[in-house]
């Protein structure tokens, strides 16, 4: 059996830690204080707050304002009538100085039966102390809920990260810039929105349930609907609604959508994620990629205040104008390989064979340019950079190129060596489209999945779809990039 940690500071295991605290929340319910009965407090100040407030207030003096605040016991010095103490809130740290000739004998002795991680209110006086910090004198104090687990020490105590991510709220508790972390991405959906909402782009909600499952690279989570007694599938992408609104008149639309993939899993795949999906009828892959700079630049400076972020070790410029290549370009840059020089799709998987590169037997020669451009073009692309021109075999519902048809009006952008969103425009020729996904089902099918093509959508597009330039990306991508 594993042996219990000890606490140097109380000589107990863990479970023994555990113990005591059950045994003080029976002794307080059998004294009439259980602090579970509590349903509110009058909290009326936070922490961050009054040290900007307090900032200039002289050392050593007293502020005359009276605060209720209500948070989390971080830490507590017990020096006999006088203590301090650390409570963490919503906005940070601020340290309490506990004296019992003013909180009184039994509130003292309550106070010092506190453990590390109780929730407490805490009224009393803002002063600053002879050191500098801006701090509450205790005239009263509260036991809101009682901490039955022991907090883990911040440095050694919570360092797997399996059990960081399964228990976040233990981690954003111990570590204050994880929270941080949180507060900012809610800071980038708002810009997002706000920015997207300015142009004139409406939000929406589409069917996150979906009765087919499409013949997309990506697999779907699979659940049964009990009233229609049918399979339903978790949705792994908003486009094919949100096009079916501009299909039914709608100009501008976007969806910050959850979006579930039944696929690998590392640092940069989630089963589930935020993507953020937009389109702009009467628009090309142009004008959008001239959106996403605009759009990518304002929730930078908006969030972060500057344009040169910092992302573990690098500085990344987020200023425009972003290089712009074509796919071709990019590869034949980084590797000298010539995707025009190919003469045949055996060509293109022999010279990818001769330089290291992976192809399946059966792939044509588009399919050798995305595996070249993995292999040499996406580890150089650090500073933000536009990748174009993508070719049809990758891009199912990208429109071709009028001047070079096996090619699409897609784009895909990058930073920091990753992708951050892939945009075309969007094919709106129904006849092309069936071909596409009835391709695209049958190879999904030869591998013994299964896949359906959306007759609905393909419905929809024969009632007319305007030329159409469309955008989706991941949020969570952007916010590791601006949270570094």
């Amino acid at each position: 059996m594993e042996e219990q940690k000890k606490n140097p500071a109380q000589g107990l295991s863990e479970s023994e830690q555990v113990q005591v605290r059950r045994q003080k929340l029976a002794d307080l319910q059998a004294a009439g204080r259980d602090p579970f009965t509590l349903t509110k407090f009058p909290q009326d100040a936070y922490s961050a707050d009054l040290k900007e407030e307090f900032k200039d207030l002289p050392n050593e003096t007293d502020s005359g304002k009276k605060v209720a605040l209500a948070g989390r016991l971080m830490s507590k010095r017990v020096m006999g009538k006088a203590s301090f103490a650390h409570l963490r809130d919503d906005k940070g740290d601020i340290q309490l100085y506990v004296r019992r000739d003013e909180l009184g004998d039994d509130a003292y002795a309550a106070f010092k039966k506190l453990d590390v991680g109780d929730i407490i209110g805490v009224k009393g006086e803002v002063f600053r102390t002879k050191t500098g910090e801006v701090s509450v004198h205790a005239t009263s104090l509260t036991l809101l809920s009682k901490s039955l687990r022991v907090l883990p020490e911040k440095w050694n105590g919570l360092r797997d990260q399996d059990m960081r991510y399964r228990q976040r709220y233990v981690d954003t508790i111990v570590n204050p810039e994880v929270k941080d972390t949180f507060i900012k991405r809610s800071q980038i959906l708002k810009a997002l929105r706000e920015f997207l909402d300015a142009k004139g782009f409406l939000e929406v909600d589409t069917p996150v349930l979906q009765t087919i499952e499409i013949g997309a690279n990506s697999r779907s989570f699979v659940t049964h609907h009990n009233a229609l007694d049918i399979p339903m599938y978790l949705r792994i992408e908003t486009e094919l609604y949100l096009k079916r609104l501009i299909v039914g008149g709608f100009d501008k639309v976007y969806e910050v959508g959850r979006i579930f993939r039944n696929e690998g899993m590392d640092t940069r795949h989630n089963p589930e994620f935020t993507s953020i999906e937009l389109y702009q009828a009467y628009a090309d892959y142009k004008e959008i990629m001239d959106l996403v700079e605009e759009m990518y630049i304002y929730v930078t400076k908006k969030v972060c205040g500057t344009l040169q972020i910092q992302y573990q070790g690098k500085e990344i410029n987020m200023e425009g104008p972003w290089t712009r290549l074509t796919m071709a370009e990019a590869v034949k840059k980084y590797s000298g390989m010539d995707y025009y020089a190919w003469e045949s799709d055996e060509q293109a998987r022999r010279e990818c064979e001769a330089r290291g590169v992976h192809v399946e037997p059966y792939a044509v020669k588009g399919e050798c340019l995305e595996a070249c451009f993995d292999e040499f073009v996406e580890p150089n692309l650090i500073q933000p950079t536009f990748i174009t021109d993508y070719p049809v075999a990758i891009s199912p519902l990208a429109k071709r190129k009028k001047d070079e048809p096996d090619m699409t009006e897609r784009f895909e952008f990058f930073a920091n060596c990753s992708e951050l969103g892939n945009a075309f425009s969007e094919l709106n020729d129904p006849i092309d489209q069936r071909g596409r996904f009835e391709s695209q089902a049958a190879a999904k099918r030869a591998q013994g999945l299964h896949a359906d093509v959306d007759e609905d959508y393909l419905c929809a597009l024969e009632y007319g779809m305007p030329p159409t330039g469309g955008l989706g990306f991941g949020v969570d991508r952007l916010v590791m990039l601006l949270t570094d």
